[in-house]
């Protein structure tokens, strides 16, 4: 029979768990990572064929996307065409960013699976023997060892040809020339300094699921139970 148990630590870890993983998810597929200096239509990077007004604007560029002024609108601040550059894995701008995208996609899936299973935590506590939580905290250590090694692998990349021409020509490994780090990126460390405080939280959450006043409103009968 299955026993529904809900504590506070043990809600507390799954809404983490999969904000966490919305929020890795989202800041990979942004194109807000790298902002680049400002353009106008006179200046604009060399694959944006713009014309016209010379309203400054500010392109963006991401891992494998990027956003620019839309060549079709003339007259309206702030419009913007966004989607992949590459058309391919191999056409991304840089070979560290590729492994910056590989490393980040397995951290993801993981957190996605962990944030999937978080939610059947309620019901089930344990697989193959071993605390579901406990298990799920050790994929998520894992998750974050993943996502800490894109993070320091992507501003290797800064100096590929694709981030000088949004940065300058002083852009180079580790440094972003006359670009500014956007959103994206800051969203995807503090993603990552969640994980790890997630996987170490998995651990209250399975104290709280076998606590002996658990224990005990099992042996009570009770197949729902609710502890703050």
């Amino acid at each position: 029979m299955c026993h529904v148990i809900v504590t506070c630590r043990s809600m507390l870890w799954t809404l983490l768990s999969i904000v966490v993983a919305f929020a890795e998810l989202i800041a990979f597929m942004s194109a807000d990572w790298l902002i680049g200096k400002a353009k106008t239509r006179s200046n604009a990077e060399p694959d944006d064929q713009s014309g016209g007004s010379s309203e400054p604007y500010h392109p963006t560029l991401g891992i494998y996307a990027r956003c620019i002024r839309n060549p079709g609108v003339q007259h309206v601040q702030r419009e913007t065409l966004c989607g992949p550059y590459a058309e391919n894995f191999g056409e991304i701008a840089s070979g560290f960013w590729q492994a910056t995208a590989i490393f980040l996609a397995v951290g993801i899936f993981i957190l996605c699976t962990v944030a999937l299973v978080s939610v059947f935590t309620m019901c089930v506590q344990s697989i193959l023997k071993k605390s579901i939580f406990n298990v799920c905290g050790l994929l998520q250590g894992i998750a974050g060892l993943f996502l800490i090694l894109g993070l320091i692998l992507y501003p290797a990349g800064w100096g590929c040809q694709k981030a000088v021409s949004y940065c300058g020509h002083y852009a180079s490994a580790y440094k972003p020339g006359d670009c500014s780090l956007g959103w994206a990126f800051y969203t995807a460390i503090g993603g990552t300094v969640l994980t790890f405080l997630c996987a170490i939280f998995s651990a209250q959450a399975e104290i709280a699921t076998s606590s002996d006043k658990v224990q005990e409103e099992i042996e009570e009968g009770k197949n729902l139970i609710c502890l703050l």
